[in-house]
């Protein structure tokens, strides 16, 4: 919808004008009026038009000194397209006319078809602008998405591959002022997980204007973080400041170290990421520059060793030995100057060495357990370290009372429940059978029936199962009243082909050769 401004002091002529041109054009036009140039000056200040049709004669503020005041806040190819009326064909007004670059003068009377001739090209040069305006606003965001993927792909260059990536392209490209400053942007949830790029771009936009504005560069990392490049990191301090003040803890910040040259791009990017990792060590700290943490973090060996005994700890109701041992083995104490490369890897090895393990051997806890378990399992769901290491500690005490109670309804009646077992694989070989159906059977859990019963019986289920079923078929092959095939159908194997190959595995020949075998004997 284009927007016209009806400029007269003549009444009559303003509205007569409004009806016909509303008529003709309907609502492809917003029509407002104004009865003198200080009045169309402030509506246009106030809803800037697309086109002016403006009297010459006119008190205050007559149209040469509103054409004047037009074409001093915008030039013409800018500013709204004028139409001059007059009702003198005087040259001087003519001269002026042309000078502010009106696009037609019309003398009154105004003929219908004049004017509408008048507005078409009128019409026709706004489409112009507005064709030539989307292809220069084509062309520059193209330019800056390019601009912006080439500082992408030099964030991601390793130290020893950055001359050959800025000699492919160009180091012009960046578009930076040096010196810089880079950020590496997130919003951590304080029950886990990241904000989506569009929700974090919203945010810090309410906060410090459009990150495309505001910021020299503005784009994503891999990891779907905001990375912001700007002359100054107090851009980034205000940005930081300005969550504090709004009370959104899970905006947080990290500097990288400044650079004075391109190829500092990617050191910068790496040094404010390990920055941005600090911010899970101090809760209600938004902000972590890498000048902060560069020197006097204290580094150990992997504690493999608690860890083990941390694992032998669960199950024996020692909760206090349990709390005060995960205390030593995080070194709690010494939190404020820990490199976080060993609280990384402390909590994988706890979940390797630790929580994995425990349910490999036990199974299954009850669904509130495994929420905690699979949510300990990765520190990414925890905004802050001292909720996950409370989470921890609370996952270890379930543990320990699952483990103890595990135990303890197993050693009653173990040797029962595997006696029982025996005698079903026995009574119920040639039927499909698996661990699972046995296990359900006994009421075992899957996973501890497995070590009960290779302790048991000295072999694994599968390795006895097939075992108990070769003894039967060589008792049924010593007969002359079954074919081999039905023989191995007949003590459990789904064909011949797995009756074949595993008779051979156990006794060395094939069920065949072993028919012979027994028949031969019968004659010696």
């Amino acid at each position: 919808m284009r927007r016209l401004l009806i400029v007269d002091d003549e009444k009559n002529i303003r509205y007569g004008l409004q009806v016909m041109i509303a008529r003709e054009l309907g609502d492809a036009c917003e029509i407002r009026l104004a009865a003198n140039g200080k009045e169309a000056l402030e509506s246009h200040e106030q809803h800037p038009a697309d086109i002016v049709i403006t009297d010459i004669r006119m008190p205050v503020m007559d149209g040469m000194e509103l054409l004047g005041r037009l074409r001093k806040q915008q030039p013409a190819s800018e500013g709204p397209v004028v139409l001059v009326l007059s009702g003198y064909d005087e040259f001087e007004y003519a001269k002026t006319a042309i000078r502010y670059q009106v696009r037609d003068y019309l003398l009154k009377p105004i003929r219908r078809e004049d004017l509408f001739e008048a507005l078409a090209r009128a019409m026709e040069e706004l489409d112009r602008r507005d064709s030539a305006s989307e292809r220069i606003d084509a062309a520059l965001d193209y330019k800056e998405r390019l601009r912006l993927a080439y500082l992408g792909q030099l964030l991601e260059t390793e130290e020893e591959g950055i001359e050959e990536r800025l000699h492919d392209l160009g180091a012009s490209e960046a578009g930076l002022t040096f010196p810089f400053a880079l950020a590496v942007v997130t919003y951590r949830y304080e029950q886990g997980g990241s904000m989506s790029r569009e929700e974090l771009e919203a945010v810090v936009e309410r906060l410090d204007g459009s990150p495309k504005c505001a910021y020299e560069a503005a784009l994503w990392d891999r990891d779907g973080r905001l990375v912001l490049i700007d002359p100054s990191a107090e851009r980034f301090a205000r940005l930081a400041e300005l969550a504090e003040k709004r009370e959104l803890g899970g905006l947080l910040v990290g500097v990288g170290i400044p650079g004075v040259e391109l190829r500092q791009l990617p050191g910068s990017y790496r040094s404010a990421c390990r920055a941005l990792q600090y911010t899970f060590l101090h809760p209600g700290v938004h902000l972590v520059e890498a000048r902060a943490i560069e020197n006097g973090r204290l580094m150990f060996a992997p504690p493999e060793e608690e860890i083990r005994l941390l694992g032998n700890l669960l199950g024996t109701d020692r909760k206090r030995e349990i709390n005060e041992l995960l205390y030593r083995i995080f070194r709690i104490d010494q939190m404020a100057r820990i490199d976080i490369a060993y609280i990384e890897q402390t909590a994988r090895l706890v979940n390797e060495k630790v929580l994995d393990e425990i349910f490999r051997r036990y199974g299954e806890a009850s669904i509130e357990v495994l929420k905690l378990y699979r949510k300990v399992g990765d520190w990414n769901n925890f905004r802050y370290f001292h909720d996950y290491f409370r989470s921890l500690e609370n996952l270890l005490s379930s543990l320990n009372d699952y483990i103890k109670q595990v135990r303890l309804a197993y050693s009653e009646n173990d040797n029962d429940n595997l006696r029982e077992a025996v005698a079903f694989i026995e009574a119920n070989y040639a039927r499909p059978l698996n661990m699972a159906t046995v296990s359900n059977h006994v009421s075992l859990n899957y996973s501890y029936f497995s070590e009960a019963f290779k302790a048991y019986t000295g072999e694994s289920f599968v390795v006895y199962l097939k075992k108990v079923r070769i003894e039967r078929a060589k008792a049924l092959l010593a007969r002359r009243d079954l074919k081999v095939v039905e023989v191995g159908g007949a003590v459990g194997f789904e064909n011949a082909k797995q009756f074949a190959r595993v008779f051979k595995e156990l006794e060395g020949i094939s069920p065949n050769e072993y028919r012979s075998k027994v028949h031969a004997q019968e004659y010696c």
